[in-house]
């Protein structure tokens, strides 16, 4: 992801192998150049999962799977990270990793807590304070009632929530409440091999189709998405060449 900076460039930031957050600069034609002073070092326990701007390019936050934390910046005008007071934060659940901001609302953010055991699965809800701190929303964290909540996707009018469970093959279907509550709508099955091993969604951009990566069977799968319900496709999943061992999803 990127954030708007001088020049008409933009400001990036990647976890390492080894632990740490890097910030790169991306020029108009796509090369990176690395932002000195950028890197913030973390502890080789952290095995570092997801890291997301929000919508403003203001905020970054990170997820460490190994310690159950929650990295939380805010970022400056030339991208570099300032640790916001108190962080990382503690999760809500073990395992934290997909996370998601809010379109519709940037101070809001969803972790999903991957590790709690079968059918422990829960989706925690933050406000994200201008500092970067983070409190709980409402009743967080939601449970799901299925296992290994690892990806998120949020529709692009913030209404629904989208938990793809790898564990249990499903996913849970939240509706957010303008506050940033959610209430469990229920789980749709995903097809093939029960659709364990399921990861990563992307949403079309007018939102009417959700892809999944499903790494097991190394295809893509597909659902049309009408509010806080989907449907797969007939023709799902859809076999990547062979060979093809997929590990993420890109949607344009």
């Amino acid at each position: 992801m990127e954030r708007a900076g001088p020049r008409g460039e933009g400001a990036g930031a990647g976890v390492g192998r080894l632990g740490h957050y890097t910030g790169f600069w991306l020029s108009p034609r796509g090369a990176l150049a690395p932002i000195p002073g950028s890197t913030v070092a973390l502890p080789s326990s952290a095995q570092p999962g997801d890291v997301l701007f929000n919508g403003t390019g203001t905020r970054l936050i990170g997820t460490r799977v190994g310690t159950s934390q929650i990295d939380s910046f805010t970022v400056g005008s030339d991208g570099r990270l300032t640790a916001a007071p108190g962080s990382p934060f503690t999760a809500q659940g073990l395992g934290p990793f997909g996370s998601q901001f809010r379109p519709a609302n940037p101070g809001q953010l969803f972790v999903a807590n991957a590790h709690n055991g079968t059918g422990l699965g829960t989706v925690s809800a933050f406000a994200d304070s201008p500092s970067g701190s983070l409190t709980a929303i409402g009743g967080s964290p939601y449970a799901d009632q299925q296992t290994a909540p690892c990806w998120l996707a949020i529709s692009h009018d913030g209404q629904y929530l989208f938990a793809v469970n790898t564990g249990s093959g499903t996913i849970s279907r939240y509706a957010i409440t303008p506050d940033g509550e959610l209430a469990l709508l229920g789980s749709t099955t995903v097809s093939a091999t029960a659709g364990v091993g399921a990861v990563d969604p992307g949403l079309s951009p007018d939102g009417r189709f959700l892809f999944l990566n499903e790494s097991r069977i190394d295809a893509l799968g597909a659902f049309a998405v009408s509010g806080g319900s989907l449907t797969e496709l007939p023709s799902s999943p859809t076999a990547l060449p062979a060979g093809a061992t997929p590990a993420g999803i890109a949607v344009s």
